[in-house]
């Protein structure tokens, strides 16, 4: 073979080895380029989901883990979906947060109780003792819901968020709002701004503080509020979370449970005209421990409730008043002499909610009618 022939086919092999170099570069890079792009997107890896906040999520049943048969019917069952499979059935809550979910109960909030109660707050206050979450949503139901996050409020020590969640529509209704809810409250539980805000309702693209929040509409969505002072903030999927104010930093007052439930009994009664003494004579038989009226206009009852409310409050009864009215705070001293009766005001807390703290405070031997109106005061 002459020299004019083998130099030829050395070019080719020259090109042919460049082109080959080229190829095994621009695949190099493209991996390299790839792995970075993957390990860019949260959630996507181990070290990603490791960066995650923590956030866990118990649930107790509810609408918003209700089925009914048809979605077309209002019909349903509470409480027929479990909370993983809520977890699971919301896609993106793997990408806010690392999510672990256990089942407290299984009740429609009508059935909501002192035992629910106990192993929610045990359950919390465990979680947060030994660093297991960073935060915690609560599925729940809305009729009692207002009372379950005022309870939770008032019961659990620390500064990391807790978000109660429910639904007005069923998980199998047409256009259900669980699953943007859930979205929303683990946006928030997960955020490090919900810290020392105390515990929160959301439902709606609305934060719902503790104290105020209240259910305000037997059917619509739009149906939590709070009458004496707004939301705290807002969440949306696009706009992401906005608190109306920064967190106060007040220490909350925090009060123990007792060794074993149930609460002390204390009942609300529902002043109305033409009314009478029976329904307070019928909580005194019953053992109430105390008694919460609702009363007409600035909490205020007939002559015969209040002469019968006296007498409770003589007997070591509490005697607080309350009112039946949507907004507005029941002031002391005005339409009735709570100093003269040894009654305590419940100021801007709903009867319901009125309950609950008198139950609490009962609880931890605050009987004193002024340490226990110092308490019914808001501090916010």
């Amino acid at each position: 073979m002459s020299k004019d022939s083998v130099r030829p086919a050395r070019r080719r092999q020259s090109r042919i080895s460049m082109r080959a170099i080229a190829v095994i570069t621009l695949a190099l890079c493209s991996f390299v380029i790839n792995a970075a792009a993957h390990a860019a997107e949260p959630g996507k890896d181990a070290g990603a989901a490791t960066n995650l906040p923590r956030v866990l999520v118990l649930a107790t049943g509810g609408t918003i883990a209700g089925q009914a048969e048809s979605r077309a019917t209002g019909a349903y069952k509470s409480g027929q979906i479990t909370g993983e499979q809520l977890v699971q059935s919301v896609p993106g809550l793997d990408k806010l947060a690392k999510l672990s979910a256990e089942q407290i109960s299984s009740i429609g909030s009508q059935d909501m109780n002192d035992k629910v109660w106990f192993a929610l707050a045990h359950r919390i206050q465990q979680a947060f003792d030994n660093n297991e979450a960073d935060g915690v949503v609560v599925t729940h139901g809305t009729d009692t819901l207002e009372e379950t996050t005022f309870f939770l409020d008032n019961v659990l020590k620390g500064d990391k968020p807790v978000v109660i969640v429910g639904s007005m529509r069923p998980a199998t209704a047409v256009s259900a709002d669980g699953p943007g809810n859930l979205y929303e409250a683990v946006q928030v539980a997960a955020d490090p701004r919900s810290r020392g805000r105390g515990v929160m309702a959301v439902l709606n693209d609305k934060i719902e503080g503790a104290r105020l929040v209240t259910k305000t509409n037997t059917t619509s969505i739009e149906t939590f509020n709070s009458p004496n002072g707004g939301p705290i903030g807002y969440v949306d999927t696009a706009g992401g979370i906005r608190f109306m104010a920064q967190a106060s930093g007040l220490k909350r007052a925090t009060y123990d449970l007792p060794a074993n439930e149930p609460l002390p009994r204390v009942e609300i009664v529902y002043s109305h005209a033409n009314m009478d003494a029976v329904p307070i004579e019928d909580a005194i038989s019953h053992g109430a421990k105390g008694i919460v009226l609702a009363g007409v206009g600035d909490g205020n009852t007939s002559k015969q409730a209040l002469d019968a409310l006296e007498q409770a409050a003589k007997k070591g009864i509490i005697v607080v008043r309350s009112t039946r009215v949507r907004s507005g705070f029941v002031t002391r001293n005005v339409e009735v002499d709570d100093d003269r009766y040894g009654f305590v005001v419940s100021e801007d807390l709903s009867p319901q909610k009125a309950r609950v703290l008198t139950q609490l405070l009962i609880a931890n031997g605050v009987t004193a009618p002024a340490k226990l109106q110092q308490a019914f005061t808001a501090t916010w």
